[in-house]
C-alpha cells in the first residue's frame, strides 16, 4: 500500500473513532484531525518500511580494534503495542568488535528503525542486539534499555516516573567482567 493510500485508509478509520468516542468529528478543531493522526501514525511506524540490516551493512569497515566500543544515552520513541501509547527513554549499546567495526550514527539508525514499529520494550532490547551480532558479527554486544511507559503512567496503574530497565548481551559480554565494564560504563 503507498504512502497516500494508507494515509486515507487510517484517516478514515480515525475519523470514525472520533464518531465513536461521541465527539463531533465537524468540529472546526478536528476537521483535519483524522489525517493529521494517520500522517503520525505512518511516521511513528515507519520501521517496518526499513531494513536494519541494510543499514549495519552500509558502513561496516575493516579495522583491528580489540576493546569495547559504546555508544550510550541514545534517545528513542515507541509505541507500546498493547495499548498503542508512546514509551520513550534511552538505549546504551556496546559490541566488542572482531575485525570490523560499525560507523557509529548507524547504531542509532538501527534502534530507530527497530523503535518505530509496534513494540515491547523486551523485544525491542533483542531485536537491536540480534541485528548487531547478525551483520556485524563482533565478540559480543551489550544492549541496555531504560524507557518510561505511558501506558503505566495515563492509565492502568498510573505510576508516574517507574523506569523500566531491559538488558541483552551476547558473547563476551555473557563474562562477569566485561559485563561489569559495561554496566559500569552506562553509570
Amino acid at each position: 500500500m503507498q504512502v497516500t493510500e494508507q494515509i486515507k485508509a487510517l484517516a478514515d478509520n480515525y475519523s470514525s473513532v472520533i464518531d465513536i468516542i461521541g465527539e463531533d468529528k465537524s468540529r472546526e478543531g478536528l476537521l483535519a484531525t483524522p489525517e493529521r493522526v494517520a500522517k503520525s501514525m505512518v511516521f511513528l511506524t515507519s520501521g517496518y518500511g526499513m531494513d536494519p540490516a541494510a543499514v549495519i551493512n552500509s558502513a561496516k569497515f575493516k579495522e583491528e580494534y580489540k576493546d569495547m566500543v559504546l555508544v550510550k544515552d541514545i534517545e528513542f520513541y515507541s509505541m507500546c503495542e498493547h495499548h498503542i501509547l508512546p514509551f520513550f527513554g534511552k538505549v546504551h549499546v556496546a559490541y566488542v568488535p572482531d575485525g570490523e567495526i560499525v560507523g557509529l550514527s548507524k547504531i542509532p539508525r538501527v534502534i530507530d528503525i527497530f523503535a518505530k514499529r509496534l513494540q515491547v520494550q523486551e523485544r525491542l532490547t533483542v531485536e537491536i542486539r540480534k541485528c548487531l551480532d547478525e551483520n556485524l558479527h563482533p565478540k559480543g554486544v551489550a544492549v541496555a534499555v531504560e524507557a518510561q511507559h505511558l501506558c503505566m503512567q495515563m492509565r492502568g496503574v498510573q505510576k508516574q516516573g517507574a523506569l523500566t530497565r531491559t538488558m541483552d548481551v551476547s558473547g563476551i559480554f555473557k563474562q562477569k567482567e566485561k559485563l561489569e565494564e559495561f554496566l559500569n560504563a552506562i553509570g
